[in-house]
Parts: structure tokens; sequence; C-alpha cells
């Protein structure tokens, strides 16, 4: 392969092209040089590294979400310019309207430029990298089946009766607990286990560094439990599988790593990596075990926090108080949260007047791991909202007024998730290799079937991961699964109740269902198929050589041409070669006889050729190609 070839497949001119090889020590005369192919790949990959360092170096500073116009202005780019390589792209967006920050990065990227949100001095305070680090505790949260016995757990291990204080024994919120063991301090979440519930077990996984998974020895594995396992997998903490009620006549701790095992948890015992161990929350066998395997994963997790910095903290449940006003339960991460702090989470801000510990307990300070209930806020924020320290009222009240002119924008800019007929589109812009999905069927054996046909369709390209399958109609736990992992939702043979629906639409996921099993499987592969990079073939249509240039007041600048092989069609691929380089690709945008518009005109005619390129010479020449973009298939 030639160099100018080479250049030409990188998208770049032959001279930049020879002086980053000679940056880069290959030793190579001029563009007429040829490499073998191996070293043609070897090039093309240092080529393309360099490309994106430089674009990864080229920063700029926006606020998400941004109107087109806007974005123009930060690119320096004239808005029509960047409308007219978006319509190339069989993109239409108009001047004003809002986009995303994944679409505006995309463009930005496109012209070798990379997007930052930009962020308040008070937000770049929060941005700094921990510098001070110490250890930290571990935040276990506790998930599993109804009545399999989490907060029991928990309750034997802080001599506490949290269950009593609860209706019919099950957890209804979210709470924050310290522990001081002699192995060290450990802070536990006890998320519900209760199906109406499965929103907030999900956000409990999200702040956690170590699961339990609770599963009682004489009822075993449970829809809820794989259910809660899919939940932990997701938010990616290291998990550990308590066999709880080892003290019944009827527990069964083989049958339970039987069943851990079919569901790739596979115990240590058995020849795994999943820690199990069994307990008893009635006569506290194995929670001694249970705190060691604990400070064992931690201490491999290499858990730490800066204590110095300015506090961060999450939001694990939160109230309104008739008495007091705004009460929120919070989980410091990083820094030492204090009385006296102004903070913002959410869309509120306060100063905080007051700090509980979780037995009620006054404190003026928290350190990372740490959970209080702070009294101050000016509202009641959202689960999971992050909690940050400011300076003062004044960035606390700038720091929220741009929150909420964030959110008036995105009302215009919704959250788009991924849907089937966006695969081939998305693969291409965003390299995705890979389909989430949400599995649901009637009943156990039809689930089974499914899932088998669908792990049959083959590729080493892409990949078919199944998130969570269950049996059942989809429910919202499904759909906020869905939500978290970029997933679509398929179902065989269930219903989706209207309210599920309507949560659906608000996340803007896919859901599907069918009751042929054919049909399922063909969106599936076809979806995978989407997948693949497709192959583009292009076939010579045909060459023009510039002989002048003139400008017309409605089309631009025109290269008047004459067909020196095949002919000239509007509309097809094209690409501008100077001294045997190309220079510019583009279309045939505008193809004229005289003052007449014409669709195509054959050899050894003269015509007007307008491709959008302002610096055409006499003696350029303009090969132009059919581009059939040919879907790949799955075997």
């Amino acid at each position: 392969m030639r160099i100018y070839e080479l250049a030409k497949n990188l998208g770049i001119d032959s001279k930049e092209l020879l002086d980053k090889l000679k940056d880069l020590n290959f030793s190579v005369k001029n563009h007429m040089s040829s490499v073998d192919q191996e070293t043609a790949e070897i090039i093309k990959h240092e080529i393309e590294e360099i490309k994106r360092k430089e674009i990864e170096q080229n920063v700029i500073e926006v606020d998400f979400p941004i109107t087109l116009k806007e974005l123009a202005v930060k690119l320096n780019k004239k808005p029509s310019e960047v409308i007219t390589d978006l319509m190339k792209q069989r993109k239409l967006i108009a001047i004003n309207q809002t986009i995303n920050q994944e679409m505006a990065s995309n463009i930005a990227y496109s012209y070798k430029i990379t997007l930052k949100q930009k962020l308040s001095k008070e937000e770049e305070i929060q941005q700094i990298e921990p510098k001070n680090l110490q250890k930290r505790a571990p935040i276990v949260t506790f998930m599993g089946h109804i009545d399999h016995g989490k907060t029991s757990i928990l309750d034997y291990i802080r001599k506490s009766k949290i269950v009593d204080k609860e209706t019919g024994g099950i957890t209804q919120h979210i709470g924050a607990y310290q522990v001081i063991s002699d192995k060290g301090a450990i802070t536990f979440l006890d998320t519900p286990g209760h199906e109406t519930f499965t929103a907030m077990r999900a956000r409990g996984a999200e702040v956690t560094d170590i699961i339990v998974i609770v599963i009682a020895a004489d009822d075993g594995v449970k829809p809820q439990t794989i259910e809660a396992i899919d939940h932990a997998k997701a938010a990616g903490g290291s998990i550990i599988v308590a066999i709880n009620k080892m003290d019944k006549a009827n527990a069964n701790a083989d049958m339970v790593k039987q069943q851990l095992s079919k569901i790739d948890l596979v115990p240590e015992d058995w020849g795994g990596q999943t820690s199990t161990v069994g307990v008893s929350a009635t006569t506290g066998q194995g929670i001694d075990e249970l705190l060691e395997l604990i400070i064992l994963h931690a201490e491999m997790l290499e858990l730490k926090a800066d204590y110095e910095r300015p506090a961060t903290g999450v939001i694990i449940e939160a109230r309104l108080s008739k008495g007091k006003g705004a009460l929120a339960s919070i989980l410091v991460r990083e820094g030492r949260l204090k009385v006296g702090d102004w903070c913002v989470c959410g869309h509120f801000l306060g100063r905080i007047k007051a700090m509980t510990n979780d037995i009620g307990g006054i404190v003026k300070s928290a350190s990372p791991s740490f959970p209080v209930e702070i009294l101050g806020l000016n509202g009641v924020p959202n689960p999971g909202e992050p909690l940050w320290v400011v300076s003062n009222e004044k960035s606390a009240k700038a720091i929220i007024a741009k929150r909420i002119e964030k959110i008036k924008k995105e009302k215009f800019a919704p959250v788009v998730h991924l849907k089937l007929e966006d695969l081939c589109a998305k693969a291409i812009e965003d390299k995705v290799k890979k389909l989430n999905v949400v599995l649901k069927a009637d009943v156990g054996g039809t689930l089974e079937a499914v899932e088998t046909a669908l792990r049959k369709i083959d590729s080493h390209e892409v990949e078919l991961n199944i998130v969570h399958k269950g049996v059942g109609s989809v429910n919202s736990s499904d759909i906020l699964l869905a939500e978290v992992t970029d997933s679509i939702v398929v179902g065989f043979k269930v219903t989706m109740d209207a309210k599920v629906r309507e949560l659906s639409r608000k996340k803007g996921l896919e859901t599907r269902s069918y009751q042929i099993v054919y049909e399922l499987i063909d969106d599936v592969k076809a979806a995978l198929e989407g997948l693949l990079a497709p192959q583009v073939k292009r076939t010579f249509v045909g060459r023009a050589k510039v002989k002048t240039i003139f400008k017309l007041s409605k089309s631009g600048i025109i290269a008047g041409c004459i067909v020196d092989k095949g002919k000239v069609i509007r509309g097809e691929t094209c690409q501008l070669s100077r001294d045997n380089e190309v220079i510019f690709k583009s279309k045939i945008v505008t193809l004229k006889r005289f003052k007449d518009d014409v669709k195509e005109v054959i050899e050894g005619i003269e015509c007007g050729v307008g491709i959008g390129y302002n610096k055409l010479q006499e003696n350029d020449v303009i090969d132009i190609f059919h581009e059939e973009v040919i879907t790949r298939r799955l075997k």
C-alpha cells in the first residue's frame, strides 16, 4: 500500500501523514513510497491513537443540555455549517433545538473537539481528586427474599429489636446503621425485601461496597432472591451469601449452594469464588464469621476516603417532620460533615442545624461511611441524591439556580434509551457491542426454552447479555433494572399493567411482548445483527475533471467539468483529488447542464458540479462512487 492511499484511508493528507511518520521514526521517503500490510496496520493504529489523544486534549467546557446554535458558537463554527454537516449524516436538527450531552459530544468529536461539562467554582472543588486518603469503614447492604431474615440478622448484630418496630416485620424504609465490632467499624444499609420496595433496594445497591444476599436455609433461592442478585451484579459490588435459619431442623445449606451454582454464584467450598456462610439470627450462629468475611472483603477492596476535603454524601432516605421540617438520612462519602455547614442536595439547600446518629444521639461531625440524620435543608430531597458542602449561602443559591435552569433545558432534551430500531445507528456512533436484555416469561419451562434459544445466537463480535430473567408479568422492578443497565425488556406470553406501561413510557424504555417464540428470536437476532459493523460496498460510477470555477448566487461555488469516464449522478458519493491526493469527500450536491438542474451527465459532456467545497481549483479530479451499505447477518 502506498502512503497516499494510507493517508486517504485515515482521512488526512499525505504531507500530514509524512510529518507524523517522521515523528514516529518511520523511514518513509515520500507519498509514493510503499509499505507492507503489517506495517500499514501498525501505522494506522499509531495514527488513530495520536488523533484520539489530540481530540482528548482539545477540550471545550460547556453547559449541558445546549442548543445547536450555542454549540456551534462554542465550536467556532457557523450554525449553518454544523446543520449542513449533520444533514450529510442524515440528521436534521433545528438551530434552536436543545440537544443532550451525548449528541453534543458526538457532534464536537466530528470536529476533533472534546466537550466537558462546565462546572461552577464550588462544583470544581467537589471534583478535586482525593489526596489525604485514609481507611474507611465498608458500606454493606442486605438483600434477599421477603421474610428470609435480613433485618433479623442486623438486629442480632446491633443487639436491638429493629423488627419489632416495623409493620408486620417488613422493613419499610432504608435505614443506615454503623456497628463497631471487634473486627472494626461496619456500616449497614438495611434495604427492604418486598417487591414494592424494589426501587429502594436498587438505590441501596448504588451506594454499597459489599452486598450480603440473605437466603433462608429451609426455603432456598426464590424469585426475589434472583432479582436481588441481579441488582447486586448490576451495582458491581462484592457479593457475600448468608445462608440464614441454620438452626431449623429442615435447614439444607447444600440445597442453597446447589441453587447458587446454577445462577453463576458458585460457593468457594465448591470450587467457585462466592463467599458463603451459614448463620442464624435466632442463636447467633455464624454471625462472627459473617463479620470476619465482611472485613476480609473490605480489606481486599482497600476502601479509602479523603477526610480533609469538603464533605460529600448521599441521601439514604428523607422525610418531612411536622415539628422539625425536612429530615434527611445521609451517608457521608468524603470529608467530614459538620453542624453549621452549608450544603446543596438536589434542588434544595440549607445550613445543617443539627445531626443525630442511628440511635438518636446528637453528633457534631460525621466522617466517611458514617450515617447521620441532618436537619436544615429547605426541602425533602430524593433518595440517592448527592449532597455537597459549599462555602456559603451565596454559593449554594448559585448552584441551585444553575441546576433549575438545567432542568428547564432538559425538558426539551429527554433521555432516550436503547431501542431495537436504533441499534445499527448506535453501534456506528457509540461502538456498542452488547445488547442487554431483561427477560420475562409466563412459566419456568418456557423461560428456560426461550433463554436457551437466545443463547444459541452465536457471534464473536457482539454479545447478548441477559441482565435478569424471571417468571411472571413485567413489573416496576424490571423497568427500574432496565433503566439502570440500559436494557430492553422482552416478555413472552406475559402481561404488563397500565401503571408499568406508563412508567416504561416515562423512562423512555423499550418494552416488547411476544406470543410467538420465533418472532421474539428473530427480533433479538436482528437487533444483534444491528450491532455488527456494516460493510460498505463501493462501485465506481464516473470521473469528472475540473476545467474552470465559477460562482452562482444560489448554489455557491460550482466546478465547470468535463466527464472523462462513466457518468456523474446527483446525490452520489464523491471524492476530490489534487495531485493524486484525496483532499475532500462529500456528495454531488448540485449538477447542472447550462442553467438547468439535471440528475446525471454522461461521458464526454460538460456540466457544472457543486460538492460543497469552496477551494476548488482547475485540473482537480472528482471521482464519483455508488456506496451500498450491506447489513451483516449472524449465521
